[in-house]
């Protein structure tokens, strides 16, 4: 029977149900109070642009409501394993079914089933609907919560560098030697960093090298004047067209595939990739945190309740889960810059934590 995960068809989901329920509960909490907070910070922000009104607030919110999902999922896993537990234990359900032969493993392998369940959802949610709102949202916020461009290729307050030179433009759009630049300012600058010459234009089409400025006005800032360009003007002749097909790349707008393929891309074109290459790997291992919480929260369903330290476990239990999310991103943020390599940062405190809360309830409960 110890070899047995599941002795019981009628206790494993009686189990299991309880803990589902309690985990949609207390995620249903934490989003729609999390919402509140968060739209009460940005509804003069949306609110700002002219046109906007109610339905730009619904709009926020479908947006904003994936994200806090993704982010408290694992958190309301683990507050769902302290009440479910705790529960049981106060009830001495947890004392009837160790007397009746089942061991801790036991009664927590139908937590750990249901919270596979969750992970393997929070992975499939991550990826078709998490990233889309985020890119969304993102593209929406660098507009300043306006009309959001229709072309999915175009791109928001862009620079390159050309030397010590500098290139801006407010909005690029098109790929290869179709790409326009709109709202574009160019800097020249010495070999101290100072800015010499201010070159302003409406557009420019890429000229393979550089950028072809139609209507350019200079300005000079030894001599403070400005003067229209009587042609057009080359400027940031340095630029390559492998500079303006990579981009920056936010890992939390791209699935897994098309973070691969950015990876690639960045590899191929000498860039350090070791903080996205810690995302891609966080991109699994982070669903895969909802199967601890029930290991790493479980110390809260063992010992008597009458002896009175139910509280106490309960508050070590949610103790060790939340370390495990500072471990996580402290691990993260060390892998980042070269201090962890990225497998290492995303696997690491997953790793250590399975063993800890294993050591946990082996030493005291089995």
């Amino acid at each position: 029977m110890l070899l047995d995960f599941f002795p019981s068809r009628r206790l494993t989901i009686y189990l299991a149900k309880m803990f589902a329920v309690r985990i949609v509960a207390v995620l249903a909490m934490l989003v729609l109070v999390l919402m509140m907070l968060d739209l009460l910070s940005r509804t003069a922000d949306i609110l700002a642009f002219e046109g906007n009104g109610e339905s730009e607030l619904f709009t926020y919110v479908s947006l904003r409501v994936p994200q806090l999902i993704q982010r408290f999922l694992p958190y309301s896993v683990l507050l769902a394993t302290i009440l479910t537990l705790a529960g049981l234990n106060q009830n001495s359900e947890v004392v009837a079914m160790k007397a009746a032969g089942l061991s801790a493993h036991q009664i927590l392998a139908p937590l750990l089933l249901t919270a596979a369940f969750v992970a393997l959802a929070s992975f499939s949610f991550n990826e078709r609907v998490v990233t889309r709102a985020t890119a969304t949202l993102k593209a929406w916020e660098n507009v300043e919560y306006g009309v959001v461009p229709v072309d999915p290729d175009t791109r928001l307050n862009v620079y390159f560098n050309d030397g010590n030179d500098v290139l801006m433009a407010r909005e690029l759009s098109g790929l290869g030697d179709d790409a326009v630049l709109t709202g574009v300012t160019f800097y020249e600058r010495d070999d101290a960093g100072m800015i010499t010459r201010q070159i302003t234009g409406s557009r420019a089409t890429f000229a393979n090298p550089g950028w072809l400025l139609d209507d350019a006005q200079v300005f000079d800032v030894v001599t403070a004047q400005s003067t229209a360009a009587t042609e057009p003007l080359v400027v940031a002749p340095g630029t390559t067209i492998s500079q303006v097909e990579l981009r920056k790349v936010d890992p939390d707008a791209e699935t897994l595939a098309q973070l691969s393929r950015s990876i690639d891309a960045l590899k191929a074109a000498g860039r350090r990739t070791a903080e996205l290459e810690g995302k891609w790997w966080h991109k699994i291992s982070g669903p895969l945190s909802a199967m601890l919480m029930p290991l790493l929260g479980a110390v809260a369903g063992f010992g008597l309740a009458r002896s009175g330290h139910l509280f106490a476990r309960a508050v070590i239990g949610m103790a060790l889960g939340f370390a495990y999310f500072v471990v996580e991103n402290a691990a993260l943020a060390l892998g980042s810059f070269g201090g962890y390599p990225p497998l290492l940062a995303a696997w690491a405190p997953f790793i250590l934590f399975f063993l800890l809360g294993e050591t946990v309830l082996v030493r005291t409960e089995e």
